[in-house]
């Protein structure tokens, strides 16, 4: 192939490698020169353009993507037609992409004009998804090398398996303390799950946490036709003689492998009965959230048999999320005791509801509502206290003058809530592990609640965010683990974090309350008075 600068008379048949704008004349790249060309850059006064010419022996770009293309699709593949020396390759039908990873590494050692690249092995992909793309670098390359990457594609080096399981069983174990709403939503999220690959729950059973009822359940789905069993285990899988795996065998069955390097997922178990794989689920398999199971689910859905290698091959990018519920390693192990928890004050605000005066600055029983909430704070177990100033600033330092508080001033008050947490949460000491942000307006939560909230608060037990509840209605203050403040400094606007409450479900401990104290915020006159009246 030849490559380099010629006149416009002398370039005709060669294919231009860059774009050129003179004049009123846009030559796009990649066009081959004609007659027409050489008139167009004559009457612009080009004298010269950079031009490939292809020799003998030598495939165009396109034509050789074209080729490699073809060659490495199988089944379920469409190829695109090539353009610009790409040829894309999309899925002709839903299913999982099964991909040879040595015919892709032997197409890519043939030479650096050849590039293919492709989706992740295994991802389920649906009908008309591009998965992958063949790119010639140059504008053209030699025949042999184009004939070696189509043999190095062997066959079949891409293909999407189509799902072929469509009938699902499904069998909950139940222990004292599990909810009947855990399963509705975990059967809810599970259904989602397969609904891609076109398979359905055909029955569910919910059993007790013990081998018998267990296996006569399995049994039950097996002789109505189930595809695929799953079972949901009231209490994680600990060991291969544990209730589940040995429901499985107790009914002829056998368990291929326990547990994967795939974080969220270790405790997935996979086995077979009267040659029906059986999943036991790890209990993350109830969350929406991408996790083990489903890696290894839809390739079940699609007929593809999981085997021990593969499982553990999965290692190299199986952390899929941190989990936040789980210890974080420290330098010195800290006794329950010693954790460090800051009290923030949010006193910012433009009292708009009380139509005028300083809400913080009114007084109940002779004193400023502020006052009150601070004094509390400070008689909690809180290891310090952070009052976040921004409205009539000076007036609520002043009223708050002789205690021992930590001033913070919020220069965007006006613009809502979001900014005066931020403003508390970049105040925390750097060795406080959490903090609990209480609002100026409500007096009536105790240092008692307070200390509740702080004794509740355990990371290495998972409760990470605390909050007190009452007869199922939550409400303030919140306790926050350190682990969720780069999260909490993007709050935005005039709400709160309620959406991250929802979106950490697992990390959530519930502080029973007795009374109004967690939810009775003082925002307008008359709840001032009712207040006063009490």
């Amino acid at each position: 192939m030849k490559f380099g600068p010629a006149s416009p008379a002398d370039a005709i048949g060669g294919v231009t490698v860059h774009t050129l704008r003179q004049g009123s004349l846009v030559l796009k790249k990649g066009t081959t020169i004609g007659p027409a060309e050489v008139a167009a850059l004559t009457k612009e006064g080009v004298k010269e353009i950079v031009v490939v010419r292809l020799e003998d022996g030598d495939v165009s770009e396109d034509q050789a993507a074209a080729s490699i293309a073809a060659a490495v699709a199988g089944e379920g593949i469409h190829v695109d037609r090539a353009f610009t020396g790409r040829a894309n390759l999309f899925a002709a039908q839903a299913g999982v992409l099964v991909i040879d990873r040595a015919a892709v590494d032997r197409i890519n050692a043939v030479d650096e004009a050849i590039t293919f690249a492709t989706l992740a092995a295994f991802k389920p992909v649906v009908e008309g998804e591009m998965v992958a793309t063949v790119k010639l670098i140059p504008f053209g390359v030699e025949r042999r090398l184009c004939d070696e990457a189509v043999a190095a594609a062997g066959r079949d080096a891409l293909k999407v398996a189509p799902y072929v399981v469509k009938r699902v069983g499904i069998v909950s174990t139940m222990l004292p303390g599990l909810s009947s709403k855990v399963i509705d939503k975990t059967l809810r999220v599970t259904a989602e799950r397969l609904a891609p690959a076109g398979a359905a729950i055909i029955a569910e059973r919910r059993v007790p946490h013990e081998e018998a009822p267990l296996a006569a359940a399995v049994r039950e789905l097996l002789a109505l036709g189930a595809e695929l069993v799953i079972v949901f285990g009231a209490s994680a899988i600990a060991d291969r003689r544990d209730v589940i795996p040995a429901a499985i065998t107790g009914i002829g069955g056998r368990v291929e492998h326990f547990g994967m390097p795939v974080d969220p997922g270790n405790l997935l178990l996979i086995g077979s009965a009267a040659g029906v794989p059986v999943l036991g689920a790890p209990g993350c398999a109830r969350s929406p959230v991408e996790n083990g199971f489903d890696w290894v689910l839809m390739r079940l859905l699609a007929g593809i048999k999981v085997t021990r290698t593969e499982l553990m091959g999965m290692g190299v990018g199986g952390l899929l999320m941190e989990i936040v519920t789980r210890p974080q390693p420290r330098a010195k192990p800290e006794a329950e005791g010693e954790r460090k928890v800051a009290a923030i004050v949010l006193a910012a605000g433009r009292s708009t509801r009380m139509g005028g005066p300083n809400k913080l600055l009114a007084e109940l029983e002779g004193k400023k509502l502020v006052r009150i909430v601070a004094e509390q704070a400070l008689a909690s177990k809180a290891s310090e206290v952070i009052v976040v100033a921004g409205h009539q600033a000076e007036l609520i330092e002043q009223a708050l003058s002789g205690l021992d508080v930590r001033f913070v001033r919020n220069p965007d008050f006006a613009g809502g809530l979001a900014s005066s947490v931020k403003a508390g949460i970049a105040a925390v000491s750097k060795e406080a592990d959490g903090a609990v942000v209480c609002l100026g307006d409500m007096p009536m939560v105790s240092s008692i609640l307070l200390d509740h909230l702080i004794e509740a608060f355990a990371p290495d037990r998972g409760n990470l965010i605390v909050v007190p509840v009452a007869e199922g209605r939550r409400g303030n203050p919140v306790l926050w683990s350190r682990r969720f403040f780069e999260e909490l400094m993007t709050l935005d606007g005039d709400i709160g974090a309620r959406h991250l409450i929802a979106k950490h479900a697992e990390a959530v401990a519930e502080v029973p309350v007795e009374g109004d104290g967690a939810f009775l915020d003082i925002d307008t006159p008359q709840a001032l008075e009712a207040a006063r009246r009490s």
